[in-house]
Parts: C-alpha cells; structure tokens; sequence
C-alpha cells in the first residue's frame, strides 16, 4: 500500500474531529472522503501531513510517518493542495509554482516541469510574470494544484477542490485531477463537496460522520446505500459536473 493509517485520531481540546480512522490507498488509486460539514474530512487530510497534531500509526510507502515532520511527509512524496486554494496572491504566477518546488534540489526538473504545466495551462503561462491575485477562481485552483505537482509528489491530497467554482469550471478541475492519475499515475485522496462527481472519480470511497469512517466501498455500493442516499445525494444537483467527467473518462 502506498499509504496505510490506522487508529488514527485528531483533536482540538475537547473535540475528537478523526476518531480512529482506519484506512489504506494503494498506488494509483483515486480515493474519495465524503461527509457532511463537521465529519472531520479536513482534519483528516491536516493530520495526515502532520500539519495538525494526531495520534495513531501513519505509513506512507512502507515507512513509518507518525513522528515526521511536515516538511518530510512532503519530501517524500505527500502533498496537500488546502482548501481555499491558499495560492499567494502578492507573489506572480510563476514565482507560486517556484514554491512547490522547494523539495527538489534538479534545478532542469523543475524548469522542465514548470513548462509542462504552461503547456498544459495556457492561461497560466500568458499571466506567468503577473500576480496571482490576478486570476480567476479557476485558475487560482488550476495554479494551486500545480504548485502542488511540482515536488513531483506520489500522493496528493485534495480538499473540496470545487469549492466556490461554476459548474463549468468545476468540471475542468475535476476533470485535470482525473487526468493526473490517468496521464500521470498520481494517487489522489480527495475530499470534495459535489458527491456525485466525486463518486464518478473514485475507485473506492471513505464516508465520515462525526469523525468516525461510518461506510467503506466501491462508488457503486456507496450509491446502493439506502441510508446515504438522503444524506449525501439528495439536496445537490450534481449530474451535469459528473456526466462531464464520465464523458471525458470514455474519451
């Protein structure tokens, strides 16, 4: 497994937000992490980078993680694109790229890797030298995950990546983040608001309440519970984002 946690647990004071979440992501996976507001789905992703305080066994690629350092998870291949984009705004376009890269010591990867994410993003390469402030909320969220691809992480985790996005431009960010696993081979464990397109991404799916994993499964045994059904499906109109992504997958 390329990551494996078990027992793990997250607290702020009294609250017990990840209450001994067990769970594993094996190479190339797209896991998701459903819940409602409060499940502890962004405590969960903190914790694993050890950005919040936790408990429990972490191993990430066969090594113990549990008492590393932020900084380390992130060398060794763990990265975390926040929710709320969190790009700096003051700082241009490509200066924010150059501070994902702050792992890598090959200073031609890093050019290299910076001109395929022009290459991939025209919009960004045209606004390369202009501040990041600049950009829309798409292209904010395009930039803050390629910010995250320049350590050349393994897994990337992301939190609600669609977030405050139209429709249209929730469906290209999922549908970037179905292409670097597809393209590239990345693992990715998402936390994302639109249900349904998360379920059309994953191969396998967590879902949380009250910080506790309450189902575990494929997407479509998540949808054949009757008890998720209201909770999680019902109050979203989300299959025009999803239908989108199912489009591109059979492309």
């Amino acid at each position: 497994m390329l990551l494996e946690a078990a027992d793990f647990n997250v607290r702020f004071g009294s609250v017990h937000a990840v209450n001994q979440v067990s769970l594993h992501i094996a190479e190339g996976e797209i896991v998701a992490v459903l819940g409602a507001n409060g499940a502890g789905k962004s405590s969960l992703l903190r914790g694993l980078l050890g950005i919040e305080k936790a408990s429990g066994r972490v191993s990430f690629r066969g090594e113990r993680l549990s008492d590393s350092p932020t900084y380390e998870r992130v060398r060794r291949g763990l990265v975390l694109v926040p929710e709320g984009r969190r790009i700096v705004v003051g700082l241009t376009v490509e200066e924010n790229l150059l501070l994902g890269a702050y792992p890598c010591v090959d200073q031609s990867h890093v050019r290299s890797r910076i001109q395929f994410l022009y290459d991939r993003f025209p919009n960004l390469a045209e606004r390369r030298d202009r501040p990041a402030g600049v950009l829309s909320g798409g292209e904010q969220q395009m930039l803050a995950i390629g910010r995250a691809t320049m350590a050349s992480p393994k897994l990337m985790m992301l939190d609600e990546p669609s977030l405050g996005l139209s429709p249209k431009l929730s469906a290209e960010v999922l549908a970037l983040i179905d292409d670097l696993r597809r393209l590239e081979g990345l693992t990715i464990l998402l936390v994302e608001q639109n249900t349904n397109a998360a379920l059309q991404l994953a191969d396998r799916v967590y879902v949380l309440e009250l910080g506790r994993v309450v189902k575990t499964g494929t997407p479509g045994e998540i949808r054949a519970d009757a008890t998720l059904e209201d909770a999680y499906f019902g109050s979203r109109n989300t299959k025009t984002t999803g239908a989108a992504i199912d489009r591109r997958k059979h492309q």
